[in-house]
């Protein structure tokens, strides 16, 4: 008996030594890029990991600099992410409601259709999309935005699942008292799905904020005022000025920045982003 518990012992031990080895491993870069952006060094290292002499010039000259204007990144890419937010969420909360709720043919043929689209990376349309842009001159944020929303209905499986945990009976309850679609909707879906409805708002905002790729395409021949905060960070580096110019740290700074939001989103809305993600994926 005291064998098999000196067992647990240290097997709970080796675990928790595990944990502690990879959470220091993985919130290395995080404390490094930290300080490295309070460090005056221009060189793009810490050199003894806790900087010298400290400093809050880089989060200042960001803002300031006249060969990478920072601050309409920032805002360009708030305001893309936010309205991304906001229609992706709406779309994907009508096709999630209609396909829970709502009977009518061809349904199950759409969610398969739908399924084996989404199985296609996004890679694959990047060059149509940018030549079907480029035809309607529409190569800048709006068109941007408008192929993040294009497809967000089609991503509703989670939602759907959550939707479906809700008992039927309550709807049921609801009709026989006179309710209409439309009061179910406003009335029960929507009071009961704000966990999935945070969540899938948060998945919203993280894509067009954090995005590198489409903005590279579609952004890249145009004004570095209308450029995204993650393409005009890695201008800053790759840029022979900004290379040249000793703009690490206030590279470092700007990613600094731009994590933030995402953190504090998400420490604020844990609860929902947990219960909606867990409660979404119990039925498809």
């Amino acid at each position: 008996m005291k064998s098999y518990k000196t067992q647990q012992h240290i097997s709970l031990i080796l675990r928790y030594l595990l944990l502690v080895i990879l959470a220091v491993i993985w919130l290395f870069p995080v404390v490094w890029i930290i300080l490295a952006s309070f460090s005056s060094s221009t060189t793009g290292f810490v050199q003894t990991f806790i900087p010298e002499h400290w400093t809050l010039s880089n989060y200042v000259n960001i803002f300031n600099n006249p060969l990478f204007p920072y601050g309409n990144w920032l805002l360009n890419t708030f305001i893309i992410a936010v309205l991304s937010m906001i229609i992706s969420t709406i779309f994907v909360l009508i096709v999630s409601f209609s396909l829970s709720r709502l009977h009518f043919k061809m349904k199950k043929t759409f969610m398969q259709v739908a399924l084996v689209l989404g199985m296609f990376p996004g890679l694959m349309s990047m060059v149509s999309l940018y030549y079907i842009l480029k035809a309607f001159n529409m190569l800048n944020l709006i068109g941007l935005l408008l192929i993040y929303v294009g497809g967000a209905g089609l991503g509703f499986y989670i939602f759907k699942g959550f939707l479906d945990t809700i008992p039927v009976a309550i709807d049921e309850a609801a009709i026989i008292d006179g309710a209409t679609k439309g009061q179910l909707f406003w009335h029960i879906t929507l009071p009961l799905s704000r966990p999935i409805i945070v969540y899938t708002a948060l998945m919203s905002f993280i894509g067009p904020w954090l995005d590198f790729l489409m903005p590279m395409i579609l952004l890249g021949t145009g004004s570095p005022k209308h450029w995204t905060i993650a393409y005009g960070l890695q201008n800053m580096m790759t840029n022979a000025k900004g290379a040249a110019g000793g703009y690490f740290p206030q590279f470092v700074a700007g990613c600094i920045i731009v994590a933030v939001p995402i953190t504090i989103l998400f420490i604020i809305m844990q609860r929902f982003y947990v219960n909606g993600i867990t409660a979404g994926a119990d039925k498809g």
